[in-house]
C-alpha cells in the first residue's frame, strides 16, 4: 500500500520528486545564467560564436528528451532512466566546472572539457524532462486525480522558484567572488553541480516509496511505424487500389481504425506547430543577445547596488508568476465579458505578437546602447588618442593621414579614438611632433584592430617614494566609462588629471524591462496555451507525441538563432528588427492556418469505437465512424490558464 502524508490523499513518495526538481531546475538554469558571459570573457570567443554555441547547447536540451521517453517507455522505466541519465547529468556539471579552472590545462583543454560537459549535461537534462512529471504522476492513484492536478501545480512552481533563485545566485557567484584573479565561473558552475548531486541523492533516498509501472512500449514509436507504412503502402499499391480518402487510411491493413483517427487527429495540430520555431528563436535570446545587450548598460541603481548583467533573466521568471494569476482572474474574464471569442489559436496569435513587440523594444535601445560603445577598428586599421603633457601646444603629422590637423593643446582630453588607417596587419609608422618649433621623429609599430594611447611629454622624473603625493579624489566614475588617469606635479602637489578614454554607458538597465514584460506576456500567451490547446486536441494515449512535437519547435527555433548569428553578420539592431518583422510575418501564417482549423473533441472517440481498437466491423459501419470523426467539434475550448 503507498505510503500517505499526514492522513492525506498525497503520495509520500512526491516531496522526493518535488525537491528533486527544483535542486535540477536550480542546477541547470544557474548554470546556463552565466555561459553566455562564460563564453565571452572566459574563452574569449566573440559573440556571435558565443550566441551560436549557447543556442546550439539550447537546441540539443529539447532534442534528446525524445530520446529520453524512448529510453523510458520502451525499455528501462522512468524510474531507471532518472536515475541513470541523472549520473550522466552530474558528470556533465563535474566536467563543465573543472574546464573553468584557470590552472587545468590551457586554453585548448578548457575549450574542450566545457563542450564536453555541455553535451553530457543536455543529455542528461533533456532526458529526464519527459520522465520526472510523468513519473510524479504515477504515484497518484486514479481516484485521486484532484490531488494529482494540485501536484502538477506544485511541480511547476517549483520549476519557477529554482530558475528564479540560481538566476539570481549564480551571477553573483561568479562576479562577487574573486578566485584565480577574476570572475569565479569555477564556483558559478561548481554550485550547481552540487545542487544536482543533492536532486540525485534525493531521488534515490525516495525510492523504496515510488510506485513503478513497468515499460510499455512507446506510442511515438507506433506512430511512426504507421505512418511509414501508410507512405509505403501507398507509394506501393496507388495505382492497382481504389483511391482512399486519406492517405493514412493506406495503413488499415495492419493498424487499427481508431490509432488511424488518432493520428489524423494529432497531425492536424503538428500541422499546426511549422511556424512556431519562430517564436522560441525569439524567447530564448533572453539568455544570449540580451544578455549581451546588459553588459553595455549602465548597471548601477544609486550608489549601492548594482545588479549583474546575466541576473535580468530573472524577470521572465519572476514576471511568470506574477502574470499568470492575473491573465487566468482578470485579464480573460473581462475579455469574456466584453463577448470577444478569444480561442486558444487567437491567443497564440497574439502571444506572437507580444513577442514581436518586445524585440522591437530591444532594437530601440539597442540603437541607444551602440551610440556610447566605441566601434572597434576595422581590419587594416588602429584606433588612435593623443595626450599632450609637454605644458605647451604640440603639432602631431603621421604620413598617409591627417588626423591630427590642429595643435594639440596641453592636457586636452581627447573627444574620441581616431581611426588609423594601417593598409596591412601591422605596419611601423614615423610620427613627426613638433614642440617649440622644433621637429622630432619617433617609431612606432602599429597592429590592426588594436586601440592605442600616444603620450607625449618633454621629460618625466619618477621616485618610488613622495613626501608630496597626498590623497586625491578622482570625482565621479560613471558606470561603463574607460578612463586615463594623468598623475602632474603642481605648485608642489601631486594632482590627478582624468581624461575619459570611452563614455559613460548612459542607457540605464531599467530599459530593458519593458522587453522583458512584453516577451513574459507573450509567453503566457503563447507557451502556456499552446500546451493546453495541444493536450484539448489529442487522445490520451497520443498526448506523449504532441509533448514530442512541441518540445522539438523549441529545439529548431534555436536552431533558427544559431543560423542567424553566425551567417547573417548584420548589426544587432538590424538583427533585432530583422527577427521581429520574421515572427510578425509567421504571426499572419500561423492566423491563417487556424482560421482554417477546425476544433475537435478528441473523448467522443470513445463512444465512437466501443468495441476493442483491433476489431473490425462491417463498411457501413466503418464509413459511419469515419463521417462522424471528420464531424467531431470541441465544444469547450478553455479560457483559463493554469501552470
Amino acid at each position: 500500500m503507498t505510503k500517505k502524508l499526514c492522513g492525506t490523499n498525497y503520495p509520500a513518495s512526491i516531496c522526493f520528486i518535488v525537491v528533486n526538481e527544483f535542486c535540477e531546475r536550480f542546477s541547470y538554469y544557474g548554470m546556463k545564467a552565466v555561459l553566455t558571459l562564460y563564453f565571452l570573457t572566459y574563452l574569449h570567443w566573440d559573440k556571435d560564436l558565443s550566441t551560436a554555441v549557447y543556442h546550439a547547447f539550447s537546441s540539443l536540451c529539447y532534442f534528446t528528451p525524445i530520446l529520453g521517453a524512448l529510453i523510458a517507455d520502451s525499455w528501462l522505466g522512468k524510474f531507471k532512466t532518472i536515475i541513470y541519465l541523472s549520473i550522466v547529468y552530474v558528470i556533465g556539471h563535474v566536467v563543465k566546472s573543472v574546464g573553468a579552472i584557470p590552472t587545468v590545462g590551457n586554453s585548448s583543454v578548457h575549450i574542450a572539457l566545457s563542450m564536453l560537459g555541455l553535451i553530457l549535461i543536455a543529455f542528461g537534462t533533456g532526458g529526464i524532462k519527459p520522465c520526472v512529471a510523468a513519473f510524479g504522476g504515477d504515484q497518484f492513484d486514479e481516484e485521486h486525480g484532484s490531488e494529482r492536478q494540485k501536484f502538477f501545480s506544485i511541480f511547476y512552481m517549483s520549476i519557477n522558484a529554482g530558475s528564479l533563485l540560481s538566476t539570481v545566485i549564480t551571477p553573483i557567484l561568479r562576479g562577487d567572488v574573486q578566485c584565480f584573479g577574476g570572475d569565479c565561473y569555477a564556483l558559478a558552475f561548481g554550485v550547481p553541480a552540487v545542487l544536482m548531486i543533492v536532486a540525485l541523492v534525493v531521488f534515490t533516498a525516495g525510492s523504496v516509496l515510488y510506485k513503478r509501472n513497468p515499460p510499455q512500449g512507446n506510442i511515438l514509436l507506433e506512430v511512426c511505424n504507421c505512418i511509414g507504412f501508410a507512405i509505403k503502402n501507398r507509394w506501393r499499391r496507388w495505382k492497382y487500389d481504389p483511391q482512399r480518402k486519406h492517405w493514412l487510411d493506406w495503413a488499415e491493413e495492419n493498424y487499427s481504425k481508431r490509432l488511424i483517427e488518432e493520428i489524423k487527429m494529432v497531425l492536424r495540430v503538428l500541422m499546426l506547430y511549422i511556424p512556431l520555431p519562430m517564436f522560441w528563436a525569439l524567447f530564448d535570446q533572453q539568455g544570449s543577445r540580451w544578455t549581451l545587450q546588459a553588459t553595455r548598460m549602465n548597471m548601477a541603481f544609486g550608489n549601492t547596488f548594482v545588479i549583474k548583467p546575466d541576473q535580468m533573466q530573472m524577470l521572465n521568471a519572476l514576471l511568470i508568476l506574477l502574470f499568470v494569476p492575473i491573465f487566468d482572474l482578470i485579464i480573460y474574464p473581462l475579455v469574456g465579458l466584453c463577448r470577444i471569442n478569444i480561442t486558444p489559436l487567437r491567443k497564440m496569435a497574439t502571444g506572437m505578437i507580444f513577442a514581436a513587440l518586445a524585440f522591437g523594444a530591444a532594437t530601440l535601445v539597442e540603437v541607444n546602447v551602440v551610440k556610447t560603445v566605441v566601434d572597434p577598428a576595422p581590419a587594416r586599421s588602429c584606433l588612435l588618442q593623443v595626450f599632450n603633457l609637454a605644458k605647451a601646444n604640440v603639432s602631431l603629422k603621421i604620413p598617409g593621414s591627417d588626423l591630427f590637423p590642429e595643435p594639440i593643446q596641453y592636457l586636452q582630453d581627447p573627444s574620441k579614438y581616431e581611426s588609423l588607417p594601417l593598409e596591412a596587419s601591422s605596419k611601423e609608422l614615423k610620427i613627426q611632433v613638433t614642440f617649440n618649433g622644433k621637429t622630432s621623429e619617433c617609431n612606432h609599430s602599429f597592429e590592426e584592430q588594436k586601440a592605442y594611447s600616444l603620450i607625449l611629454y618633454p621629460r618625466v622624473s619618477c621616485s618610488l617614494q613622495s613626501d608630496q603625493c597626498s590623497d586625491f579624489g578622482l570625482g565621479l566614475l560613471d558606470f561603463g566609462a574607460s578612463y586615463t588617469v594623468i598623475l602632474m606635479e603642481e605648485s608642489g602637489k601631486i594632482v590627478a588629471h582624468k581624461m575619459e578614454d570611452v563614455s559613460a554607458n548612459d542607457v540605464h538597465i531599467a530599459w530593458q524591462i519593458p522587453q522583458y514584460v512584453l516577451i513574459t506576456i507573450g509567453e503566457v500567451m503563447f507557451s502556456i496555451t499552446g500546451l493546453e490547446f495541444s493536450y484539448s486536441q489529442a487522445p490520451a494515449n497520443m498526448k506523449s507525441v504532441l509533448q514530442a512535437g512541441w518540445l522539438l519547435t523549441v529545439a529548431f527555433g534555436n536552431v533558427i538563432v544559431l543560423i542567424v548569428a553566425e551567417g547573417a553578420g548584420l548589426e544587432q539592431w538590424k538583427e533585432f528588427l530583422l527577427f521581429a518583422v520574421l515572427l510578425l510575418a509567421v504571426c499572419i501564417i500561423f492566423s491563417i492556418m487556424a482560421y482554417f482549423y477546425t476544433y475537435v473533441d478528441p473523448d467522443q472517440l470513445d463512444k465512437i469505437y466501443l468495441k476493442d481498437s483491433g476489431k473490425e466491423g462491417n463498411d457501413d459501419d466503418d464509413d459511419n465512424r469515419k463521417k462522424k470523426t471528420d464531424d467531431l467539434h470541441l465544444n469547450k475550448t478553455g479560457k483559463g490558464t493554469r501552470l
